[in-house]
């Protein structure tokens, strides 16, 4: 039936119907979870945390994941909110709300000042199905101040949020959040820059200007080499170029592969390359170490890389952990016989290598 055959009123009593599904649907989900998390089923599954199964075997993003394992928990503590998220009433974004309520620590301020859960439950409850999701948010945050009428203790780090979303073009786009002192020191640090690179006649905008200003504080640090090191190895740039692309003038899009996974052209990865240390790595007998035999336990610099080249990230089953969260195993164990060479390499995070 195309669209234009339906009625404007059969439209919204669909839409509104499927709404009401999802919702359902959603809880149901958030329930199971529950019980998986209370199972521990994750755990036997060889991954952390449920948080963790949802982002590798159903691609939850990370926030998706939270919200769901987090909803599991609330509906545990209220019932009335439930049972109307069950009926398809509540929105799992309104149960994710009443969630910031149910911290341990505000739940100890309640059961301190005599706050009777379910008579919180019912009114929530009552807010969620019947007003806008804006008011029931400001009946949440009004309860949760009436829990500590004094306001918080001072904690900077409370209310920092960074999020970063890497596009299919390696291009990276993010929003945060900041504290006031967070705020006024990251503006300060990016205004120097700003301040000192102002030519005559630049037509950059604001804008432009706070973004190049970002990538030079970045530089600048990188660059000093005094950030923390990544396991063993110094906070540095990294991409990976076929030998002929790098010598070659051809524009070359798509020929490079930058250590967080960005993608870049041939010619970007040589204008990169004119202030960098340039490393061979050839996975033949001819290039660097990698077969290391019994002479060396620990892989070395040159095994390492290549190792990260092949392997991209820990190679266990649903875990996306990045290489530098990673160590190289030793896939036939050192004290069992096995040699330190690329064959029986393999690289794990610290939860699966041990």
């Amino acid at each position: 039936m195309c669209s234009g055959d339906w009625s404007t009123g059969d439209v919204l009593e669909d839409v509104a119907a499927l709404v009401a599904e999802r919702n359902r649907i959603d809880a149901a989900l958030a329930r199971r979870v529950r019980d998986a998390e209370l199972s521990q089923a994750a755990e036997r599954d060889g991954l952390k945390s449920m948080r963790s199964w949802l982002g590798g075997h159903c691609r939850l993003s990370a926030a998706a994941a939270a919200r769901v394992v987090g909803n599991g928990r609330v509906l545990a503590h209220l019932p009335a909110l439930a049972e109307a998220h069950d009926a398809g009433l509540v929105s799992a974004e309104q149960v994710a709300v009443a969630a910031t309520a149910l911290t341990p620590e505000r739940l100890q301020a309640a059961a301190e000042q005599g706050v009777e859960l379910g008579e919180v439950d019912a009114v929530l409850t009552g807010l969620a199905v019947e007003q806008p999701h804006t008011d029931f948010v400001h009946a949440v945050r009004h309860y949760l101040s009436r829990l500590d009428p004094d306001g918080p203790e001072p904690d900077p780090t409370e209310g920092r949020r960074l999020s970063l979303a890497k596009h299919a073009d390696g291009t990276l786009s993010g929003r945060f959040e900041l504290d006031a002192v967070g705020g006024e020191k990251l503006q300060a640090a990016l205004e120097s820059f700003v301040q000192a690179d102002r030519p005559a006649g630049h037509e950059r905008s604001r804008a432009q200007r706070l973004g190049d200003a970002l990538v030079q504080l970045c530089d600048t640090s990188l660059a000093a080499g005094r950030l923390p090191t990544l396991r063993t190895v110094k906070a540095h740039l990294a991409v990976v170029i076929d030998l002929d692309d790098l010598a070659g003038t051809a524009t070359g899009p798509e020929a490079a592969r930058m250590g967080f996974g960005a993608v870049i052209s041939a010619a970007r990865a040589r204008w990169l390359a004119c202030d960098s240390t340039v490393s061979r790595v050839v996975f033949g007998p001819d290039g660097a170490p990698l077969d290391l035999g019994r002479e060396q336990r620990l892989a070395d610099r040159h095994l390492r890389r290549a190792v990260e080249l092949r392997d991209g990230g820990c190679v266990f089953a649903g875990c996306h952990a990045p290489t530098w969260w990673a160590e190289v195993h030793h896939l036939v164990h050192w004290l069992d016989g096995g040699e330190t060479n690329l064959q029986n390499s393999a690289l794990l995070c610290e939860r699966h290598h041990t």
